[in-house]
């Protein structure tokens, strides 16, 4: 016998139209009752639906005007609403749909159609969760991981912080994995299964900036058919993540002073505040003090963000993680040519680049790599790297086996020391010799030991 499918049935007490009606157990269609007229936080379990019928025909004015958070709390993707004839010109109704439903039916029932609606749905629902479930790996997944000393004592500080209230403020270089850590506090703190709503302050428009972090009371403007919760309300009981802090306007921090200081927003057309209980984490790339000291950000916002502070490093910082990372996202990567491996000269331009772009540039040369690269074998090319250079100061030697054997040497304690980040003891280690013969080599072919790589401020 196959698999009866769960199908989430959202609808009022008294509704017209019955689960029974619509022969659903016929179609191999389990559904879940779930009525509007009860509290939200008896909502059953609904991680296995994957659609939902949304009949809104017997709702009252007032349960329409709140069933947008009914439709959010269930956490439902395809919605499939019956309608009555004519409340379609609802505008209340129309907004609904658009914003929530896939498809609508209006009474009476035609069960064939009903029937080919969810069908459609439930497949497209399997497709998406098979395409999800192979998709390639983000380096946020990855970016937390290794050994490296920088990478642990970040873990170590996020871990401390995970176990507070206090706001947090992430520091780093674009594409270090910022919200990674911020998800890393959030999955680990007694919030974990509260929401958490990410708000990129980036692409947040300042006209709109009040109606999106605050929401609206119905009739507080043209076309406020309905209350609607604004995105910092939505975090009440969980995390609020702005990311990018430091791409605020003056206004926009203005704004969330008072949620900072207070705990509490108001609604456009609200004459209440309303408390909300949500920690804060944020991001920037730009150290803020600096910019407060330059006047391109308030103090007192500033300030309200929190004393705990972590910077998460470069990759250029965290060099003996680059294989493992890199390996990582490469077996991960869906590839039609089977598995892939990187050349050893590939594992040298990962070793001596200097990833301005850090861990997204890291990812966006391996993804490039799988996709243009015809061996299973990736060479510095696929990866958009030249050939790795050369430590020979004389291009014009002879071609000799010593030669050959002198720049293989060169190449490997180059590479070890960049791995290693100059430590000599660990290089060994890399190379599986003593520190004594890794010296010897260094002395053999005049390799200088930098105790310490400082990096350009190009980068």
């Amino acid at each position: 016998m196959k698999e009866k499918r769960p199908l989430i049935w959202l609808s009022a007490e008294h509704s017209g139209v019955s689960t029974d009606a619509v022969e659903l157990r016929e179609w191999r269609l389990t559904p879940i009752t779930i009525n509007t007229n009860l509290p939200q936080g008896d909502i059953p379990g609904t991680s296995a639906a994957w659609v939902g019928v949304f009949d809104a025909s017997e709702l009252s004015s007032s349960q329409l005007a709140v069933a947008n958070s009914w439709l959010e709390a269930v956490g439902v993707e395809n919605w499939v609403a019956i309608l009555k004839p004519g409340q379609i010109d609802n505008p209340e109704v129309c907004g609904l749909i658009n914003r929530y439903c896939e498809d609508y039916h209006t009474l009476p029932i035609q069960p064939d159609r009903l029937h080919a609606i969810l069908g459609h749905l439930w497949g497209m629902a399997e497709l998406h969760a098979r395409a999800s479930g192979s998709a390639p790996l983000s380096y946020h997944d990855v970016a937390l991981n290794g050994e490296s000393p920088a990478i642990r004592q970040t873990r170590e500080l996020l871990c401390k912080f995970a176990h507070t209230e206090e706001p947090v403020l992430i520091y780093g270089e674009n594409g270090t994995g910022k919200e990674a850590a911020a998800r890393y506090i959030h999955n680990n703190s007694v919030r974990k299964h509260k929401p958490l709503v990410v708000i990129n302050c980036a692409a947040l428009p300042p006209s709109l900036t009040q109606n999106e972090l605050f929401g609206h009371e119905k009739g507080s403007f043209t076309n406020a058919m309905s209350a609607q919760k604004g995105r910092i309300e939505s975090a009440d009981g969980g995390t609020l993540l702005l990311v990018g802090v430091d791409e605020l306007t003056g206004d926009q921090q203005s704004a969330i002073l008072r949620f900072l200081q207070e705990g509490q927003i108001e609604r456009i057309g609200g004459r209440h505040p309303i408390d909300v209980n949500a920690r804060v984490i944020a991001t920037s790339s730009s150290p803020l003090d600096q910019l407060v000291t330059s006047g391109h950000f308030r103090s007192d916002v500033f300030y309200r963000l929190g004393s705990l502070h972590v910077l998460l490093p470069p990759l250029r910082d965290r060099r003996e993680d680059i294989l493992l990372l890199a390996n990582r996202i490469l077996s991960a990567a869906p590839s039609s040519g089977g598995p892939r491996r990187l050349a050893d000269t590939t594992t040298i331009c990962l070793a001596e680049h200097r990833w301005p772009g850090n861990l997204r540039e890291l990812q966006n040369r391996i993804r490039q790599a799988v996709l243009l690269g015809e061996s299973a074998v990736i060479e510095p090319a696929d990866m958009g790297f030249g050939q790795p250079p050369s430590n020979d100061q004389n291009q014009n030697q002879e071609l000799s086996l010593n030669a050959f054997r002198s720049q293989a040497d060169r190449r490997a304690i180059s590479v070890s020391l960049a791995l290693a980040q100059n430590n000599i003891s660990a290089a060994a280690r890399l190379l599986n010799i003593s520190r004594v013969s890794f010296y010897r080599l260094m002395d053999k072919h005049h390799v200088l030991h930098r105790t310490s790589v400082s990096p350009s401020k190009s980068d």
